[in-house]
């Protein structure tokens, strides 16, 4: 990878309620095209007219100097806003270029963070990418400085000549509050980022020891709930760390060290206060570019955060003292870039709130278990090697805050398990390395007022098959044969006790295989049934339903099936705003699983 040197909610009584009808699909991408395609369902807006801003337009990107920008509120559309979506727009000439970085910073905060897809010597592929920042609503309400940095280098170098200048444009698009819908729900009072400068730039975390620290000195002093969005992007030597193997085996099978395992460990004050795993993301330049053509893999083009709540902290918050909040990736080697934004709802009914943790049983450390078998002759024989690590985690943090509407206690509950199993045959004609890796998150959130009790349960899974084979062949040729199964799957249920909870459900599934064809200089000269497929799904208790399922084979789109599994095998996807909730005051655990 190249890259630049909810206010409390209110849940007596559950009632769904969905934030316009107005239904939509995702655009259809062409078929025979080798342009860019995804299946993931674009965001469907509400019912107003929304305001533009422009935050840049056809911006070129061909050195790594970042890029600044000025951001002005929306005059005519003033805030509260039912929806506030980021718009942007890439492309990439012809050429050679690798895949690169892309972020957009707004007063200090992430807004974005993705990388680019390569080009070819035939195709300048071009992307759209969509987020919804309507929980930023915060960060807009001002005036700010921002930039966006896409380091990406233009000319030669050491004898070889990139060629690939990006361009990009970038709005957010303002929706006023939809009169004929019920009211949002409630969105953060206050958004403070997690950066390493104070204009906002990614921590770049070289070694298992370094962290990406902030000191906040004066927080607000009524502060309710908590939550933390995390980035942790891969990079350098550790863009492929799901490859890696213990560091004294690194020489006898070819790989990098530190083991296939990573997690983002994030603290309080020097206390454990949350996990975030991190999630293999693939690049359109990673193992096999050709695998990438025209589909990405998964979020590749615009990386989601991990969302860590932090409501159990809530009360420590509010002491008046200054509190540190640290990210570190464990067993880190080169290098993580890391950044994150504080998202914080207030007590609006009181200047200051009381409370404090109760528990907490997190570790600092997980305690990784590592195995592995190594035949006698390795690495000049055919007999398989395996390499095993495993990690898990068992935890609750519990907190209680005195709030204006009396004293609210939240306790979150998290089961994360972690393995990656890795199997070589190394010898002097074939080097194989066969990888399947898991990432399970059960996490449980339970929020409790007076005699009410709201309980969120979300489950995530991280599924990743990587299979290479190189093969030398008697001309001296070579070639390079790749699977790779990988998935990104969340559900998430939201319900008072005693009562049933509501679910809503989303996969986003990529399979792509190829095989290079490598002439005896060492140079490919070729592909060999070369085909991806992407199927996206999702589905919740408000009745949208989207499935779409794209197959391209040969860098060409030939297949798109939409609404498979669906009522009437048809897509509806709505714009919907989360759970509402009325009655006594507790938390709000939204459910926002749309891109």
């Amino acid at each position: 990878m190249q890259s630049a040197p909810v206010t409390a909610m209110r849940v007596t009584v559950l009632v769904l309620a969905l934030c316009g009808s107005q239904f939509v699909s995702a655009d259809v991408p062409t078929i025979g095209s080798t342009n860019v395609a995804t299946a993931d369902p674009v965001l469907a807006p509400p019912y107003t007219t929304p305001c533009t801003v422009t935050l840049y337009e056809n911006q070129e990107f061909a050195d790594f100097n970042a890029k600044p920008f000025q951001y002005a509120p929306p005059s005519a559309c003033p805030g509260p806003w039912q929806k506030v979506v980021l718009s942007a727009d890439y492309s990439v000439t012809i050429g050679r270029q690798f895949d690169r970085t892309a972020e957009i910073w707004l007063g200090g905060a992430i807004v974005y963070f993705g990388t680019t897809q390569e080009p070819s010597s035939s195709v300048a592929p071009s992307w759209h990418v969509d987020r919804d920042l309507t929980d930023y609503s915060a960060l807009f309400e001002d005036a700010h400085s921002g930039h966006a940095t896409l380091g990406n280098f233009v000319g030669s170098s050491g004898g070889v000549t990139y060629s690939g200048v990006i361009h990009g444009s970038a709005k957010l698009l303002f929706y006023p509050r939809a009169p004929t819908v019920p009211d949002h729900p409630p969105r953060p009072d206050v958004l403070l980022p997690l950066s390493a400068s104070a204009d906002g730039s990614t921590a770049d975390l070289a070694a298992a020891g370094q962290s990406l620290e902030v000191t906040f000195d004066a927080l607000p002093r009524n502060i309710e709930r908590a939550f933390l969005d995390v980035y942790a992007q891969s990079q350098a030597s550790d863009e492929f760390w799901y490859t890696c193997v213990p560091d004294d085996l690194t020489d006898l099978l070819q790989s990098c060290g530190g083991t296939a395992f990573r997690e983002t460990e994030i603290s309080i004050d020097g206390q454990p206060a949350g996990v975030a795993p991190v999630y293999p993301w693939i690049y359109t330049g990673g193992i096999d570019p050709f695998l990438w053509r025209p589909i990405p893999s998964v979020q590749t083009l615009a990386f989601e955060p991990y969302r860590v709540d932090l409501t159990p902290f809530a009360g420590q918050f509010d002491d008046g003292l200054a509190h540190t909040i640290a990210l570190r990736v464990f067993n880190a080697q080169d290098h993580f870039s890391t950044a994150a934004n504080l998202l914080l709802y207030l007590d609006h009914g009181a200047t200051q709130v009381t409370g404090d943790i109760t528990s907490n049983t997190l570790a600092h450390d997980p305690a990784p278990d590592v195995q592995h078998v190594l035949p006698p002759g390795m690495p000049i024989n055919t007999n398989a090697a395996t390499v095993t690590v495993t990690s898990g985690r068992q935890f609750a943090i519990s907190g209680t805050v005195s709030t204006s509407h009396g004293v609210v206690s939240t306790r979150v509950e998290q089961t994360l398990a972690f393995s990656n199993a890795q199997a070589f045959e190394i010898s002097d004609t074939l080097y194989s390395q066969h990888i399947t890796q898991a990432t399970t998150i059960d996490s449980t959130t339970t929020v409790t007022a007076g005699a009410t009790t709201a309980i969120t349960h979300e489950q995530r899974s991280y599924p990743l098959t990587l299979n290479i084979d190189y093969r030398v062949l008697p001309d001296g040729s070579a070639n390079q044969a790749t699977a790779v199964d990988q998935a990104f799957s969340q559900t998430v249920s939201v319900g008072n006790q005693g009562f049933g909870a509501r679910t809503a459900l989303r996969n986003n599934h990529v399979v792509a295989s190829d095989t290079l064809l490598i002439d005896a200089s060492n140079h490919v000269n070729g592909t060999f049934d070369q085909r991806t497929m992407q199927t996206y799904t999702y589905a919740d208790p408000f009745g949208a339903c989207y499935s779409r399922r794209i197959e391209a084979a040969s860098d060409e789109l030939e297949k798109i099936v939409d609404g498979q599994g669906c009522p009437g095998g048809a897509n509806r996807l709505g714009w919907f705003d989360a759970f509402y909730n009325y009655g006594s005051s507790v938390t709000g655990a939204t459910l926002q699983l749309l891109p």
